[in-house]
């Protein structure tokens, strides 16, 4: 009876979702008096309620998962009772329709916190904010419950499911899908406050700050989630790289992109009375590119280890979805902007100038990576066949994020509405001075390095000495966290960009074909294979490579595997890594050639690891100025509370 409670508690959310945005309406219809009031009181419990009985049925499926229920269709296809309990556990949202299911909790539970936390908004505008996430979910209730169900049942149950894609068999799983979840939901609650400030022509610092902490708190998830998705595949896959430019990754770099500019916009808004259409305007974007990533994921379009659902139907559906909510709200958006005032003005060279100029950017990255990943989409609807890959990318955004990195650099160091352009380039000779030093020093002994990657290298060490310039002259106990956590963050682009500058002039590739015993470098390694070795796991066996790498006075083992599984029948290259100080030594294991000899792929990357230290960076330093500014809104509500 699991899955029937499962998908009961769904049919009642979706019909509570109904009633939350009939009353949001009726409340917004109707004219100030006590009708009002109480409709206005009435939409809080009923978010809050949602959000209990979306969870119930997320509970349920994890419950049918874990018992291994064979008539419940998606364990069966998804699912088998040899798996170890935690990939049992991850694979519940390994498929599309799990997936889906996991997305609506995450936007019901996120309803349900905006009712109980929200308190800074007037209540018409919040009651508009809540119809809008209500109108959000009920599309997406809809379509789990008619093109989706994730409760449905098969009888007779089989004796054991097919199992899950072994490529999608790694804790990863646990960890990167609701990750970026919870960065695309918490962009659809800073898209819901933005409809409702438009409903109720209430656009200003108030709406900002109300809105901030979920823009930060998504955007904070998506880093997370980008930068675990990013090494997952870097280790999981065994080919080497990082980012590969993938429709789907770039799926979810868009939202990235949309929420960082987005994060700079609410700020201006909500500290200076600055940039109101551009956050409005952005919200939007940036929900609408969350939505463009869960219909290139979830619509069939795409053939991916990410993309679940085969059915074009389901495609059509997203895509009804996003025409609904993105032209709504632009409609929305043409038709109130007139009603958004300018807010304060400000010189172009200012700290909200630079935000501007980095917003433009952005928009452009964004807009280039869009177009590059929807054109072959585009071409193949008209019979012709193209890719467009990282080449493409490399040379269009490679040098326009470059700038980007430069810009942001020089940001923190300008004052709010005016400043004088003489005084800014003295406050930023200490980068220039790092970033030159670092240029002419790879230049003569890089050994030859490309230009983006000299280029990378130089602006990573200009925008790490220009990150810590708020902390210069400063009382440091005085000092508040958010600006703690804006230089972490920025110094984490610059630990990020010079893994990545590295990575790409260094990195040292070799493809051997070896015997036991025989000797073979890569970088500063000689690697030795000394023997073959059958593995038996819990539900796959392998043939496992014993190495030993040694450098010097130091010796490494390593055992990559050639992987495989029964359920269902696959095999996958298990690489295995060795961590040092300076980088990575990354190996793969091949196929036997039928003479004695195996293949063997060997990467040496050094500094590679600064790409995800650096990502881990930046999600501290958003954690840090999320706890700041909560820290800063608490004790002015006490303070007011006093006085």
């Amino acid at each position: 009876m699991t899955a029937e409670a499962g998908l009961s508690s769904l049919w009642f959310a979706g019909a509570l979702a109904t009633l939350q945005l009939v009353l949001a309406i009726l409340a917004l219809a109707r004219p100030n008096g006590a009708t009002e009031d109480d409709l206005i009181a009435s939409v809080r419990p009923v978010a809050i309620l949602q959000g209990v009985l979306v969870l119930v049925a997320m509970a349920c499926l994890i419950a049918v998962f874990l018992d291994s229920d064979m008539t419940v269709q998606l364990v069966v296809e998804n699912s088998h009772s040899a798996k170890p309990w935690i990939y049992k556990f991850a694979g519940v949202w390994g498929n599309h329709e799990g997936s889906m299911l996991l997305w609506v909790t995450i936007l019901g539970i996120a309803g349900g916190a905006v009712a109980i936390l929200e308190r800074r908004l007037p209540p018409r505008t919040l009651v508009a904010t809540l119809g809008a996430q209500a109108a959000i979910a009920l599309g997406f209730y809809a379509f789990l419950l008619f093109a989706s169900n994730p409760f449905a049942r098969v009888w007779p149950g089989p004796a054991d499911g097919q199992g899950l894609n072994p490529l999608l068999q790694d804790p990863g799983l646990a960890f990167h899908p609701p990750t970026l979840y919870v960065g695309y939901v918490g962009l659809s609650v800073a898209f819901s406050f933005a409809v409702g400030a438009l409903v109720t022509r209430d656009v200003g610092p108030a709406f900002a700050r109300a809105m901030r902490p979920w823009v930060l708190g998504a955007w904070i998830f998506l880093t997370l989630g980008i930068t675990a998705g990013s090494y997952w595949a870097y280790y999981d896959l065994g080919w080497g790289g990082w980012w590969f430019w993938d429709p789907v990754e770039n799926a979810s770099l868009m939202p990235w992109l949309a929420a960082t500019a987005l994060l700079h916009s609410v700020t201006v808004l909500a500290t200076r009375d600055g940039l109101r259409a551009w956050t409005v305007m952005l919200a939007v974007v940036a929900f609408s590119m969350s939505m463009i990533g869960t219909f290139l994921v979830r619509s069939g379009i795409l053939t991916s280890v990410h993309a679940f659902a085969v059915d074009p139907r389901r495609g059509a559906f997203i895509l009804a979805l996003l025409a609904i909510y993105i032209g709504g709200a632009l409609l929305l958006f043409a038709l109130r902007v007139g009603t958004v005032r300018q807010g304060n003005v400000f010189e172009p060279v200012s700290r909200e100038g630079a935000l501007v100029a980095n917003n433009l950017l952005l928009t452009v990255i964004l807009g280039i990576v869009l177009i590059g990943t929807l054109y072959p989409l585009v071409a193949a609807a008209y019979g012709v066949q193209l890719s467009v890959g990282a080449p493409f990318f490399d040379k269009t955004v490679g040098p326009i994020a470059l700038i980007l990195l430069c810009v942001m650099a020089v940001g923190p160091m300008l004052r709010w509405r005016r400043d004088d352009a003489q005084v800014v380039l003295g406050r930023t000779i200490w980068p220039i001075v790092a970033a030159c030093v670092v240029a002419v020093a790879f230049a003569l002994f890089g050994g030859g390095i490309g230009i983006l990657p000299l280029a990378g290298l130089a602006i990573a060490a200009g925008v790490a000495v220009a990150s810590i310039s708020p902390l210069w002259k400063r009382n440091l106990a005085r000092t508040p966290l958010f600006t703690y956590g804006m230089v972490l963050a920025h110094l984490g682009i610059a630990v990020s960009l010079a893994g990545m500058a590295s990575d790409s002039a260094f990195t040292q590739e070799t493809l051997v074909a070896v015997r036991i015993g025989e000797p073979h470098r890569v970088g500063p390694y000689s690697v030795v294979l000394t023997g073959i070795t059958p593995v038996i796991g819990q539900n796959w066996s392998a043939l496992q490579a014993e190495l030993t790498a040694s450098r010097g006075d130091d010796v490494i083992r390593l055992q990559p595997q050639a992987r495989y599984f029964a359920d269902p029948p696959t095999g996958t290259s298990e690489s295995a890594i060795a961590t040092v100080w300076d980088g990575q030594l990354y190996t793969v294991l091949g196929a036997p050639d039928g003479q004695g000899r195996w293949q063997l792929r060997l990467w040496w990357k050094p500094f590679v690891t600064l790409i995800w230290a650096g990502g881990a960076l930046v999600a501290a330093g958003g954690s840090l100025s999320l706890l700041g500014r909560l820290r800063r809104e608490r004790r002015a509500a006490a303070r007011a509370v006093w006085a």
